[in-house]
């Protein structure tokens, strides 16, 4: 895939959205203006206050937004399922609904994608560091261990496996069984992309990141179903258990050899 002209509809950006109501239409606004988009999908996960009124609301004034709601609350990576089912985007990227990740660096993070180089894209909030709030030393913690305990099982040298920023050719995420809840998503895709052997790259991102009065969600039991997520996508989860059929990836370049 290589795309020179940035209006030409190519993305899938995947919303989804529990109790957002306060960021919603903010963030979707600002996704709108976003290059290479084709298509918004909106996840309501059941919220309890006005998120999905206000998504109905956006859908009716734009007409390339989609709304699909879930009949309970079942997690972020059941949203994110049924975004990936329904996007038709030649390449599809996950924006969370609050205010964490800046939609003005999404065409940083897809860039590789578009100019044929890479399967799969994770924006990292460590590869260098932008601006990014300071917050829980914990939460750091609990993901750079994550990301290191991934990265011993994939042989993959990842900066920041739970980043919310990860974008993919349409192709093969519409076609990865995901099978994990809540968060685990972040541990299962890495698990399967590496398994697949995707091209895949990391770009720099900024990170504004919520504390939990202002919503964060994410908690110590996410952390521990984590490292079951691990063992059981790492070592016990093959690769033809993982997708439907296995996409045709990117061939990894061989090293160069210097002669004198």
């Amino acid at each position: 895939m290589h795309i020179q002209d940035p209006c030409e509809g190519l993305l899938s950006v995947i919303v989804p959205a529990y109790n957002e109501e306060a960021t919603l239409a903010q963030i979707v606004e600002r996704l709108r203006h976003v290059p290479y988009l084709l298509e918004i999908i909106i996840v309501d996960d059941c919220s309890t206050d006005r998120t999905y009124a206000i998504a109905e609301v956006l859908v009716q004034r734009y007409s390339n937004i989609r709304l699909l709601r879930l009949p309970v609350n079942s997690g972020k990576t059941a949203a994110l399922k049924a975004g990936f089912a329904a996007s038709r985007g030649e390449i599809v990227i996950v924006q969370d609904a609050d205010l964490e990740y800046d939609p003005d660096e999404i065409v940083d993070v897809i860039q590789p994608i578009v100019d044929g180089h890479a399967d799969v894209v994770y924006g990292s909030r460590f590869l260098v560091r932008k601006a990014a709030r300071v917050l829980y030393f914990y939460h750091y913690l609990a993901n750079k261990s994550l990301t290191f305990l991934s990265n011993l099982l994939t042989n993959v040298n990842f900066s920041d496996v739970e980043t919310g920023y990860k974008a993919f050719r349409g192709d093969i995420i519409r076609n990865m069984i995901i099978t994990s809840s809540r968060f685990g998503f972040e541990i299962e895709v890495t698990a399967k992309v590496c398994k697949l052997g995707c091209a895949t790259y990391e770009v720099p991102i900024s990170y504004y990141g919520r504390t939990y009065e202002q919503g964060k969600k994410i908690g110590l039991k996410d952390g521990i179903a984590a490292l079951w997520y691990l063992i059981r996508y790492n070592l016990l989860t093959d690769r033809k258990h993982s997708f439907r059929s296995i996409p045709v990836v990117r061939p990894i370049a061989a090293p160069k050899t210097h002669t004198i």
